[in-house]
């Protein structure tokens, strides 16, 4: 299995990660939470899955396209 890309799809801060590495989620379950203009932004799992790694930290700045995370589906 090949490990997807998780993109932000726009200029935003990671406000909350609320996922660990190697954990199994369910499809549409909230992994992490991005700030941007006031709003929270969640960004779901694609498909039951695991989650492979996370490349970003909470309060970093991300940019639209920026990986944030690498997800293996089931």
């Amino acid at each position: 299995m090949s490990a997807v890309k998780l993109c932000s799809e726009l200029d935003a801060v990671v406000f909350r990660i609320v996922v660990a590495e190697g954990d199994r989620v369910a499809a549409g379950e909230t992994l992490l939470l991005l700030e941007s203009m006031k709003m929270e932004i969640p960004v779901a799992a694609p498909a039951a899955g695991r989650v492979a790694a996370i490349l970003v930290h909470e309060a970093d700045l991300v940019g639209e396209g920026d990986t944030l995370m690498l997800f293996v589906s089931d």
